[in-house]
């Protein structure tokens, strides 16, 4: 089946330079191409676009406010993005994870990493990336940061793991170190097929997307601590 992917950048030349990219790589193909991020979410929906490559800072409309417009909405539930940052400003990353983006990526990152990025998104079964990202929700965390400008602490929501029986809430830790289902099974000792069958368990208790979502909400309900170095 054909990845559907749709660039959302400002800068056209880095369009160009992306469609080339894809569109060389079989088993993709990028079917639009936005300036805006409202764009992008038009596009999403018109295209039934699997990924969306979205930059995090465009004109009108930015990457984070398109992100969560996707997220809401539940005609765009099988869409998922992949934030592309120069990661200046941390907290709108944090803040794009937890609206419903599956993960991000370096706008200076190898051909071959935007293209695994957008295979494993179009999966959603694990982030780009895991410990950066991790890294970066730790330390966003210590600093006592919040993901909605509430203000409440990390721990506040605590009370979400509830719904989860003990080995979810196990495997969950295993997601937030980054691990795939196979790196998950093997530690264990169980089969990657029941990893993957616990892993969706979760996510639909939590109300989580995707594997990006489980890992903030790890941090975020205190299962698991940030540490930075």
């Amino acid at each position: 089946m054909t990845i559907r992917v749709v660039l959302a950048d400002d800068q056209a030349l880095l369009r160009s330079a992306f469609r080339v990219l894809v569109d060389s790589e079989p088993g993709m193909h990028v079917v639009g191409e936005a300036s805006d991020g409202a764009e992008a979410v038009a596009l999403a929906r018109s295209t039934r676009a699997d990924v969306v490559l979205m930059d995090i800072r465009m004109p009108g409309t930015d990457g984070l406010a398109a992100t969560r417009m996707i997220s809401a909405d539940p005609d765009l539930a099988d869409v998922h993005v992949v934030m592309l940052t120069t990661f200046e400003v941390d907290e709108y990353v944090v803040q794009s994870l937890r609206a419903g983006a599956s993960g991000f990526l370096g706008k200076g990152a190898e051909p071959e990493e935007l293209l695994n990025a957008i295979r494993i998104a179009a999966a959603g079964e694990a982030l780009l990336s895991p410990a950066a990202t991790k890294g970066l929700i730790a330390s966003f965390l210590a600093q006592g940061g919040s993901w909605d400008g509430s203000g409440e602490p990390p721990g506040a929501h605590a009370e979400r793991l509830a719904a989860l029986t003990g080995r979810e809430r196990e495997v969950l830790v295993q997601v937030a170190g980054g691990l795939s289902n196979d790196e998950i099974a093997e530690r264990l000792v169980v089969s990657p097929l029941t990893v993957k069958t616990h892993v969706n368990r979760a996510m639909a208790k939590l109300g989580a997307r995707d594997r990006a979502q489980l890992v903030v909400i790890a941090y975020e309900s205190g299962l698991v601590r940030p540490r930075v170095e």
